[in-house]
């Protein structure tokens, strides 16, 4: 973990420079909080401190090179998305559907999958073949998406990937998975590396291409090390440890639908921007959530405590 904070930390300034001299900038918009130019970039800083750290300490595994390979994907197609940005464009949204449904299935080539649910000892109900795929790309999608939806005000989503990060490495060692365990820990301390230039105020942005790599980085190690073969209580583990995206996603999609709007179309329906116009700072916003996070995250634990 220190390790990777270390890398991130380090890395994020030159990028930052990068960014400011070729202009790679999120410019300000009415939908857009911050009221200056930020650098970008800093989804490519924790990409790559975490995919060198990973192949350092586990090595050419599967769980090494789903990250490696799904989340180069997803930061080349974040750089188009963010390059658009900072010419005050929109990238369409369906090529970003198509790249993230298309990642959703890069667990699948490396076996990484949601197999079934552990009915008691060493019995299994196995999901047939296409459920199985059909879960973990599901999955894996909605997670790519939830996290690039919370990364709407500095900090928030660097904090909360770090806490459900954190949360997954402590699972990961209770359930006695060291792979997974150091994967997490990887992905727990480039986040955090991260935020020490993200809090408020933001001195750089991670842009979608940190935010879905987090994500699905986040996404796939929740199957590789509960999810795959869980026990039926233990499915909520993991889903409390994100909580945070989870509840916001069906949160925004409940009031969307609702008023009608495309489930799609960006807004300012997302619970950061709620608790912005009820008078809270961004520090005060940002703290909050991690509150809730970390309450997500305890629960997390003690649910998997007690099932076992």
């Amino acid at each position: 973990m220190l390790a990777a904070l270390g890398t991130v930390h380090c890395v994020v300034p030159p990028l930052r420079q990068a960014a400011l001299r070729f202009g790679f900038v999120d410019r300000p918009s009415p939908r857009k909080i911050h009221r200056a130019p930020i650098p970008l970039m800093g989804g490519v800083a924790m990409y790559a401190g975490c995919a060198a750290l990973l192949l350092m300490l586990l090595g050419a595994t599967p769980l090494t090179g789903t990250i490696v390979l799904g989340g180069a994907v997803l930061v080349g197609i974040g750089l188009i998305d963010d390059a658009c940005k900072s010419r005050g464009k929109e990238f369409p949204v369906w090529p970003r559907v198509i790249a993230y449904a298309a990642v959703s299935t890069i667990p699948l080539w490396f076996g990484i999958e949601i197999a079934g649910i552990r009915i008691g000892g060493d019995r299994m109900w196995m999901l047939p073949d296409l459920w199985q795929a059909a879960a973990t790309m599901l999955w894996v999608f909605a997670l790519i998406n939830m996290m690039n939806f919370i990364d709407g005000v500095d900090g928030l989503a660097a904090g909360i990937a770090f806490l459900s990060s954190l949360t997954l490495f402590v699972v990961s060692l209770l359930k006695g998975q060291p792979s997974t365990a150091i994967a997490a820990a990887v992905i727990a301390g480039a986040a955090l590396g991260f935020l020490m230039h993200n809090f408020y105020p933001a001195k750089i942005f991670m842009g979608d291409a940190g935010s879905t790599f987090l994500g699905y980085a986040l996404a796939v190690i929740a199957v590789d090390g509960t999810l795959k073969s869980a026990a039926a209580l233990s499915v909520f583990v993991p889903l409390l440890a994100l909580g945070v995206p989870i509840m916001d996603t069906a949160i925004v999609f409940t009031r969307r639908l609702l008023a009608g709007k495309g489930l799609h179309c960006a807004d300012k329906m997302h619970t950061h921007h709620s608790l912005l116009h009820w008078g809270l700072t961004q520090r005060q916003t940002v703290s909050f959530l991690y509150l809730v996070g970390a309450v997500f995250s305890l629960l997390s634990i003690l649910l998997l405590l007690t099932v076992g």
